[in-house]
């Protein structure tokens, strides 16, 4: 499954930057995250718990930097293990551009699921998806609203 989307934040891009290489405000921007600790510079051990469908599951895994081109673009990518539910694995190219507003953010996904996760129709997994990405993006969009006013 593929997924792009763009979001307008009213923060400079090395603020932005910053914020997204920083685990204390992933771990409070990704929705369920209860755990998300830096391993090194460009890597995270995560724990979220998510829900898509009837499947509920919390998923331990890696997350990582790599093709870091500060601060216009990186790739995020991850890989998590939900027990009886399956798998899901992926990566993002995100890119951050100037805007006279704030920065652009913009990011094209691809993602894998496996086990029960698979089963599940793929309107359902991309309307979730969708869902998840924009509470993260407001989240984090909040963030720069709250320091700025």
């Amino acid at each position: 499954m593929q997924l792009s989307e763009e979001y307008t934040l009213p923060a400079p891009r090395s603020e932005v930057w910053a914020a997204l290489h920083d685990a204390d405000v992933l771990r409070d921007c990704i929705p369920g995250c209860t755990e998300l600790e830096a391993e090194g510079d460009d890597t995270f051990h995560a724990s979220v718990t998510t829900k898509i469908g009837p499947v509920k599951a919390t998923f331990k895994g890696t997350v990582s930097m790599s093709e870091e081109q500060p601060p216009e673009s990186f790739v995020l990518s991850g890989e998590g293990k939900g027990g009886v539910a399956g798998f899901a694995k992926g990566h993002a190219r995100i890119f951050l551009d100037e805007h006279p507003e704030g920065t652009l953010l913009r990011y094209e996904v691809e993602v894998k699921l496996g086990g029960k996760l698979a089963q599940l129709g793929s309107r359902l997994i991309a309307s979730t998806s969708r869902k998840l990405s924009a509470q993260f993006f407001d989240n984090f969009a909040a963030r720069f609203e709250t320091a700025e006013g």
